[in-house]
């Protein structure tokens, strides 16, 4: 009897670290997987190059360069430091530096592909904190429903969320932002109990709290807006509080509430001279501010849904062939159908409870308030943050500790333990199909364009496009660095960036001059050219056959022969 109750208590030990590390090993395999079959794209070429210590600024523009000077960004400088990486990202882009300064210090332990940053080197770090987060939702949900069930359920869905793989396998700070997401969630989860009994809140916590917050800011901006939801919730428990106790905000836990929200506000102050002074800024958020007519109102709401049911699954609607788009579409819109009401179930089930209906509320109100500022940015302020899923990452965490909870609910019924199974597992295909690039696909794809310009063109190519920030360098840099990873000799590429700031005729005239320069004959590409035809264009003969699109890359082609040809 002895020994069976040995036996049964070393099981019961070590039961949930080895289910946790499972969850974990299964994450991280996923988002180790595939890492660097798709290509980078131009953010992460602005990590790539700032996390490096490097600059876009010593790439000529208005002139026709060889891939090699365009991809010197891109080569590792042994001088380089920390205060590089800084001073170069300060002056060019509108991030801060914590993430740049983590990859800085990475990178230098990966060889060079090619002369080359590593890209794996680069993916990698997000992908292991993205990993690290499976652990972390597993605290975070055991702190808030004093469950470990729901803290398993929780890892097991963050493991396989397809929007978390979305993020971890892209060389950006998501993923660490996300980590500083959930400990501030866990800061304030612990608070709001002390505050509803009245209590104070223990100073660790509390001095935890604004440092997690302070690196919150310095990884993302926008963490900024995970800080004002919690302050919603905590407005609205105030006035409830109010209601039964006038002078409740003069109570310990609110004094001790209000030197944290002095702290971060401090914490995050700091870094607005910063942003005011980047005169890059307005240039680099363009795409989340433009005008919108007609039909396109309504559509901040179809891709905020897109963005939440992608959190929990995703089937191949990007796939090459028709057949399977449609059958992954009616497969997805049926899943939904069968899953929704029973995750509605379980968070009712959860509000039912009065152990979990606090925390419930809590963490719903966190969500709701988080989406509700989405949509005050999009209409209210003309920034349509729907447009970019990655940002949801300020409620994200949130999302998958609610699921866990509502999961949790279900497994306890009669069927509900195959329903969690079959959640998980339509999870799990939805993690390989971003992982095989068949959903959240890459925004630009620089190794199709690359064959196409070996298929179409016989003789040399010029590759030109108009410039305005190191966004555009960055959609060439993908063409050259392809190039080089490919070891392609023929067609030799030159690139032109024409430098546009108000006037597209500028770029027109930068590549009249370029192309009277250049030796014939040779194939001008014009590649995201927003700028007139000119003349010495017109006279090479376009292009008539029809060739496929390819993501990222509106193109036209023209061939230039000899001089006397037109």
């Amino acid at each position: 009897m002895r020994l069976y109750n040995w036996h049964s208590t070393i099981s019961s030990r070590w039961f949930h670290p080895l289910l946790l590390l499972m969850w974990l090993i299964i994450g991280l395999g996923l988002r180790l997987t595939n890492l660097t079959t798709k290509p980078p794209w131009t953010d992460e070429f602005s990590t790539l190059v700032f996390s490096l210590g490097n600059s876009f600024l010593g790439v000529p523009l208005d002139q026709a360069i060889a891939p090699d000077i365009l991809l010197q960004p891109l080569q590792p400088q042994p001088a380089a430091n920390l205060h590089d990486v800084w001073r170069h990202l300060s002056h060019e882009t509108n991030h801060p530096p914590i993430y740049f300064g983590l990859a800085h210090l990475w990178m230098q332990l990966f060889p060079t592909q090619q002369g080359l940053v590593s890209l794996w080197g680069a993916r990698s770090l997000a992908a292991i904190l993205g990993a690290v987060s499976i652990p972390v939702i597993y605290v975070f949900s055991w702190i808030a429903f004093r469950s470990r069930l729901v803290g398993h359920l929780a890892a097991a869905m963050m493991a396989v969320s397809p929007y978390a793989i979305f993020l971890a396998q892209e060389a950006r700070h998501y993923s660490l932002v996300i980590l500083w997401v959930i400990a501030s969630l866990a800061c304030f989860v612990i608070a709001t109990r002390h505050i509803q009994n009245q209590t104070q809140i223990p100073i660790n916590i509390a001095l935890s709290w604004v440092i997690i917050n302070a690196l919150g800011i310095a990884t993302h901006y926008f963490f900024v807006l995970t800080l004002l939801t919690e302050g919603l919730v905590l407005i609205v428990l105030a006035g409830q509080q109010i209601r039964t106790n006038p002078k409740v905000f003069l109570s310990p836990p609110w004094r001790r509430i209000y030197a944290v929200a002095l702290g971060t506000f401090i914490a995050g102050i700091v870094w607005l001279p910063v942003f005011l002074q980047n005169s890059y800024g307005e240039q680099l958020t363009d795409w989340i501010q433009q005008p919108r007519q007609g039909f396109a109102w309504l559509s901040p709401f179809f891709q905020a849904f897109a963005a939440w049911v992608t959190m929990l699954y995703l089937l191949p609607v990007e796939a090459p062939q028709l057949l399977i788009v449609i059958a992954s579409g009616l497969v997805m819109l049926i899943f939904i159908i069968w899953a929704a009401p029973i995750l509605v179930q379980g968070l009712k089930a959860n509000l039912q409870q009065p152990e979990t209906r606090f925390v419930t509320q809590i963490l719903m109100g966190v969500v709701a308030y988080a989406i509700a500022l989405f949509f005050v940015f999009t209409y209210f302020l003309g920034i349509d943050l729907t447009r970019g899923a990655r940002y949801n990452f300020v409620y994200f965490p949130s999302v998958i500790a609610l699921l866990g909870a509502s999961l949790a609910a279900t497994w306890h019924s009669s069927q509900g333990k195959k329903a969690v199974i079959a959640i998980w597992l339509m999870g799990f295909i939805s993690a390989v199909t971003v992982i095989c690039n068949l959903g959240y696909q890459k925004y630009y794809r620089p190794d199709l364009f690359v064959k196409l310009i070996q298929q179409t063109s016989q003789v040399p190519v010029l590759i030109a496009t108009t410039q305005v920030t190191h966004v555009q360098i960055g959609e060439m840099m993908g063409i050259a660095r392809e190039f080089r990873i490919r070891n392609i000799d023929f067609p030799s590429p030159l690139f032109l960036l024409a430098n546009q700031d108000h006037d597209p005729q500028i770029s027109t005239n930068t590549l009249e001059k370029t192309l009277n320069k250049l030796p014939r004959p040779f194939d001008l590409w014009l590649v995201n050219f927003h700028a007139p035809i000119g003349e010495s264009v017109k006279k090479c003969a376009s292009e008539t056959q029809s060739l496929p699109g390819v993501n990222g890359y509106e193109y036209k082609i023209y061939h230039c022969l000899t001089n006397s040809d037109t």
